[in-house]
């Protein structure tokens, strides 16, 4: 088998089968032969397991994954590559390549279809351009994962794997929080990859809650406040989810008091909890 943490190997991969990387695709291959078997370590996969890996490039991570997983379950959308797959990974019956988007496969029959009887896990080093869509889509649809673990962009992995109710939190940390307790892993350097990012990289792991943190009758309401609240992330949580929800400021600055929260509390400063108690005062104020 081909050492695909050697660039020479990859260059040769790429010139026979007249592959050039895609910016377009995010496309970063892992040379340091450490990190595939420290992420799939982290992961905790063994021959009971299916995985489901998005963008395996020209195979470093799937091969680490085919090594110790039942299945696995590779989702690629260049059409360039499934042809040098075929090579790199030409050892090993146990993985299959999907030649679709992730964002419009159907996971949820895919895991039916691939991994029945299975505990399934999400392993991949995410293109970075689209991290956040392909978590979220892999939470949302509360699939029967047990966690994910993806390498991702630092700044990206401090802000996903920031508690709610810090400085640090955004948007996307509430959402994580919501569906998952997460958690960053360690942190890889831009020469660990061909070519370089410009950017250090970090690997976190997401544990998928069986319930969600919060209980929430109208769950896309919600994440509606907690995006409005972070739409203007400078202002009170009042100035924000009035501008990006078309309220009333003074009906805002009533439903926070009304949830016992402060009008002038900054979107950072709440808790999941406290959107909560925020959404359930503005559905009674209406």
């Amino acid at each position: 088998m081909p050492n695909l943490t050697d660039i020479s190997t990859i260059r040769d991969l790429c010139a026979r089968y007249d592959f050039a990387l895609s910016k377009g695709f995010g496309q970063n291959f892992i040379v340091n032969p450490g990190i595939c078997p420290k992420i799939v370590e982290a992961a905790g996969i063994d021959k009971s397991w299916g995985v489901i890996e998005v963008g395996p490039g020209v195979g470093v991570l799937t091969k680490e994954l085919a090594l110790r997983a039942n299945k696995v379950v590779a989702i690629e959308v260049d059409q360039r590559l499934p042809p040098l797959l075929a090579e790199t990974l030409a050892e090993f019956d146990n993985v299959e390549i999907l030649l679709q988007d992730v964002l419009k496969v159907d996971l949820a029959g895919l895991i039916r279809e691939k991994f029945a009887g299975m505990p399934v896990a999400v392993c991949a080093n995410l293109p970075y351009y689209i991290t956040s869509p392909i978590l979220m889509r892999l939470l949302e649809e509360k699939l029967p994962i047990q966690h994910i673990t993806v390498m991702v962009q630092k700044e990206a992995a401090d802000r996903i794997t920031a508690t709610p109710g810090t400085r640090e939190a955004g948007a996307i940390s509430y959402a994580v929080d919501y569906y998952a307790k997460p958690r960053l892993l360690f942190t890889v350097q831009p020469g660990s990859f061909y070519p370089p990012p410009k950017v250090t990289s970090a690997v976190i792991q997401l544990q998928v809650r069986e319930q969600p943190a919060v209980q929430v009758e109208d769950e896309a309401g919600f994440f509606k406040l907690v995006r409005a609240a972070f739409g203007q992330r400078r202002k009170t949580a009042a100035n924000s989810i009035s501008n990006g929800m078309g309220l009333p400021k003074a009906k805002v600055a009533d439903a926070l008091q009304a949830a016992g929260l402060s009008p002038t509390a900054r979107p950072e400063q709440l808790t999941l909890e406290d959107f909560c108690a925020l959404q359930k005062a503005l559905a009674e104020a209406k």
